[in-house]
């Protein structure tokens, strides 16, 4: 259970940071237009007394990428966003969700959109050739659509033959898709249950927008195609209907306290007074809140805040969950998450101390790492590992990774976020909210993880196993070589499509050494079966960093016997 909001295991990115100067002017700005837009189009709403507040309220409760996204010209879909999160109060309603028809447009160049030029009415009969381009019949989606889904999931001008006119190419192009748009009170694995839920009813995802309220409710927008028709009523009867069966399986059950209730039943789900933690009655780990000194938050996220603390005169690190967030699923999560931290020990896996388990005062308490996290480091702070560092992170974090999984712990989540880094620079894994002991069958089916790092059979709810971590560890060791955020131009859920149905993988670097590049490749592979274990990737490691050290020493040996010749002859 990350308590970080860095694209957690739900996949959803909330603005967690002041918002820059400059967002905040282009928000206005587009708060201004799309009120412009809706009272000059006559719309009911815009006219009532107070809507500009309600409008302005509505843009606040959102994150900032909403207003930087979201296509003005179809001012009246942020109605439709501000109806359905409205709706999404009343649990009876949760899901809340909408569809509609959209169409997607070529780019002007083939290669890049912009959802401006291809709506913009007709310029008169002075136009050039791109006006040949089929045009639209149904709306833009609500956020246009960006020029990186594009290159993925609309590359049809490939397909075109040299033969095909411009025409024949814009009809390729430009397609009708479905929209469709759901609101509910947000909640861990939201993301992974409704994209699970549309690929049931054969719907492939093209892109997707997914926001998270301040006050706790959730936005997502998703473009599909693979619905045969062009109407939307039976796509809506088909979702109500997955809903349903979704629901049976009691995804929202939790949240459906109060129209159980009004049925005349008892809760479908009592929080019982004390969790429940597995134990074999050797481990004494139970820690008295009141010993617990907190001092300063170090990150905070929606569903728990992470201090720096003492226990007993020790630095610690305190996870502690949010009271108001706690439900029997987070009560689940914490207890797998206390029941595998108390049985490892490694130097390179952070060191769980205890934790408090009586609510409301859920804790886990770990040892202190005064490094901050690789991902910090790389992308906060700017640093930078040279190869021999890289390659020490690399085999930490391996050596940490093989232990676990030698314990049939698969994590789940690996990702820079979650290794820390020592006062004495020794990166531990960390962060077992998502990690699971892997079944005595081998293979797992439950998603998780975050969509950046995540291996396509677990993204495709396909059975995966430890070689899962694998995958995550080649995109980790990519992250250490180049300080960039994997498929940092696309939103996480784009990069996941990219990774499952166009094989998608970062680009490595030109002058990586080639060794390096062999093992990214086969961290890399499509099929798990060729990806190398964690005691090979350690081997290769250690092998690449011993010729690095050999070719550093030649180096210096050269240099120094270089300067020794240079001597004798300056004497000659």
């Amino acid at each position: 259970m990350a308590v970080e909001d860095n694209e957690s295991c739900s996949s959803r990115a909330v603005d967690s940071s002041p918002t820059h100067p400059r967002q905040q002017r282009h928000k206005q700005e587009v708060f201004n237009e799309v009120l412009r837009r809706l009272k000059e189009s006559g719309n009911e709403e815009a006219n009532l007394p107070g809507f500009d507040d309600e409008l302005w309220a509505h843009f606040n409760r959102l994150p900032t990428r909403y207003a930087l996204d979201v296509n003005v010209e179809r001012a009246e879909d942020v109605l439709t966003h501000k109806r359905l999160l409205h709706l999404a109060h009343d649990p009876a309603n949760r899901p809340a969700f909408e569809v509609r028809l959209v169409q997607v447009s070529p780019a002007s160049d083939g290669n890049q959109y912009d959802s401006s030029e291809s709506y913009s009415p007709r310029q008169g009969d002075g136009q050039s050739s791109s006006s040949n381009f089929s045009r639209p019949s149904h709306p833009p989606p609500s956020f246009g659509s960006s020029p990186n889904l594009e290159a993925l999931a609309l590359e049809a001008s490939k397909n075109i033959q040299d033969g095909d006119s411009v025409a024949n190419a814009g009809a390729i192009y430009a397609r009708p898709m479905h929209e469709i748009t759901f609101s509910t009170d947000d909640k861990p694995k939201l993301l992974s249950q409704l994209t699970s839920l549309l690929a049931e009813i054969g719907l492939n995802i093209q892109e997707a927008h997914a926001f998270s309220t301040s006050d706790g409710y959730s936005l997502d927008v998703f473009v599909v195609d693979g619905w045969a028709y062009e109407e939307t009523q039976q796509l809506r009867h088909a979702l109500e209907r997955e809903i349903l069966k979704v629901e049976k399986q009691a995804w929202v059950r939790p949240h459906k306290l109060t129209a159980v209730k009004e049925q005349g039943r008892t809760s479908v789900e009592s929080v019982p007074e004390h969790v429940k933690i597995p134990t074999d009655g050797t481990d004494v780990w139970e820690i008295d809140i009141r010993l617990l000194r907190f001092e300063n938050k170090v990150a905070s996220g929606s569903y728990g805040d992470l201090y720096r603390g003492t226990y007993c005169s020790q630095d610690v690190a305190i996870k502690v969950l949010k009271p108001e967030r706690v439900n029997a699923d987070m009560q689940r999560e914490f207890a797998q998450e206390v029941y595998i931290m108390r049985k490892v020990r490694h130097k390179n896996v952070v060191q769980f101390i205890g934790a408090c388990t009586r609510p409301p005062s859920l804790c886990i308490v770990t040892e202190y790492m005064s490094g901050g996290s690789v991902y910090d480091f790389l992308h906060k702070q700017k640093g930078v590992f040279k190869l021999p560092s890289l390659l020490k992170v690399g085999i930490d974090v391996s050596k940490g990774m093989n232990y676990l999984h030698q314990n049939n712990i698969i994590h789940r989540d690996l990702k820079a976020a979650n290794l820390l880094m020592d006062e004495n620079e020794v990166v531990k894994v960390a962060d077992f909210g998502v990690a699971r002991v892997q079944s005595q069958s081998g293979v797992m089916t439950a998603e998780t993880g975050t969509y950046r790092w995540m291996a396509p059979e677990v993204i495709e709810h396909k059975p995966y196993d430890h070689k899962a971590d694998v995958f995550s560890f080649g995109v980790v060791l990519w992250e250490l070589l180049t300080g960039k955020l994997p498929y940092e131009y696309l939103t996480p859920l784009q990069a996941a499509v990219g990774v499952v149905q166009k094989g998608l993988r970062p680009t490595i670097p030109k002058h990586t050494h080639p060794k390096l590049v062999e093992l990214l490749e086969r961290c890399w592979q499509q099929d798990p079966i060729l990806r190398p274990d964690f005691s090979e990737i350690i081997e290769i490691l250690q092998h690449i960093a011993k010729e690095v050290a050999d070719e550093g020493e030649d180096r210096r040996k050269e240099k120094s016997s270089g300067g020794f010749l240079s001597v004798l002859r300056r004497n000659h």
